[in-house]
């Protein structure tokens, strides 16, 4: 692995990195009951395995007594927002949609609320429980731009797929 690769995450380094970290977070979480430590541990696993590529790492869960509201859950970075509304920047859009959204450029995204103004790309994926319902949202910031693309994306997806066990 070379700098370069770390920065610019070409699609073999990633794709290799993805199932190895896929491996570690599946052995790590797979007794885990406490979903919380389960959200902690993805988060900082991702975090140290992306580093210096993912500049923040973390959840925001679907609060049970706002429900159209995401509140901040465990993470690796900066201070997050602690709030955010369905439908409002690339987290509420994508707990909406209940889709992966995918952001090149945050500052061409309308209503992109910065939490930090390093931020300049960014992939939020959604995480379903058994049943199939919205409980969080896994949010990545990079300082870089178009950081992330279609591997990320599904390497992602696979990981939150794993957070509730499926």
């Amino acid at each position: 692995m070379t700098y370069t690769d770390q920065i610019t995450g070409s699609s073999a380094y990633k794709e290799g990195r993805y199932e190895e970290v896929y491996a570690e977070i599946k052995s790590v979480i797979s007794d885990e009951t406490f979903q919380i430590a389960r959200f902690a541990s993805v988060a900082c696993m991702l975090h140290q395995a992306f580093t210096p590529r993912f500049f923040w790492t973390g959840f925001y869960l679907v609060d049970p007594d706002k429900p159209d509201e995401l509140v901040v859950g465990p993470y690796q970075g900066t201070l997050g927002c602690l709030r955010i509304p369905f439908g409002k920047g690339v987290c509420g859009v994508a707990a909406k949609a209940q889709e992966t959204v995918l952001v090149e450029d945050v500052h061409e995204f309308p209503g992109h609320i910065a939490c930090d103004s390093r931020t300049n790309s960014e992939i939020v994926v959604p995480v379903f429980d058994e049943a199939g319902a919205l409980k969080a949202v896994l949010d990545i910031d990079s300082e870089a731009h178009a950081a992330f693309d279609k591997v990320d994306r599904h390497g992602l997806e696979a990981i939150c797929a794993l957070v509730f066990g499926k």
